[in-house]
């Protein structure tokens, strides 16, 4: 073998190899639309800025990754709470759920409102979260997130569940929290 098919191979088992570790992630970390965001994305007022994760995402975090839901009990989130139950009761013991109701005097609701709301809106139900580890630009492992306030549907929830749980496989022996 002369140096150019040698030069050649390596090049191949090394697209290979990162092909093959980037198999297991459809979305990747940034700060377009459908990104997982480290920070808060472009069509946020706040874009660019640092999250303020709650403590209660950040414990449950250290096990698996965080499905965070915040509704009212009306007919607009009805479709969306049907379908993150379907998913959460596929994925049950593989991620952490939190479902919080947005009528009472539970906290949490208005701490992932502020935390997540993708428009900055802090108002908007249903708004669906999903939080994992993934690498950033600098090659940390962090906590990154994605969320809507839209209704979905199991298609788009369980994509991201699915490549939530495959970034924390990736990621979580390298995370320090």
């Amino acid at each position: 073998m002369n140096r150019i098919e040698k030069i050649s191979y390596l090049i191949a088992i090394a697209l290979l190899a990162s092909a093959i570790s980037a198999m297991g992630a459809e979305y990747p970390v940034g700060s377009a639309n459908d990104d997982w965001w480290t920070a808060y994305p472009d069509q946020s007022p706040a874009a660019g800025g640092d999250v303020n994760h709650p403590s209660w995402v950040m414990d449950a975090l250290a096990s698996r990754p965080v499905i965070i839901y915040v509704h009212k009990s009306c007919s607009y989130c009805a479709p969306q709470t049907l379908a993150v139950q379907n998913i959460t009761s596929e994925f049950n013991g593989r991620i952490t759920f939190f479902e919080i109701g947005a009528e009472g005097n539970d906290s949490r609701s208005e701490e992932a409102l502020q935390a997540y709301d993708p428009n900055g809106e802090k108002a908007y139900v249903p708004l669906t979260v999903v939080v994992t580890l993934a690498m950033n630009s600098e090659g940390e492992a962090v906590p990154v997130w994605h969320s809507t306030d839209e209704v979905t549907g199991d298609g788009w929830i369980k994509k991201y569940v699915e490549d939530a749980i495959a970034q924390y496989d990736d990621n979580s022996a390298d995370w320090n929290p």
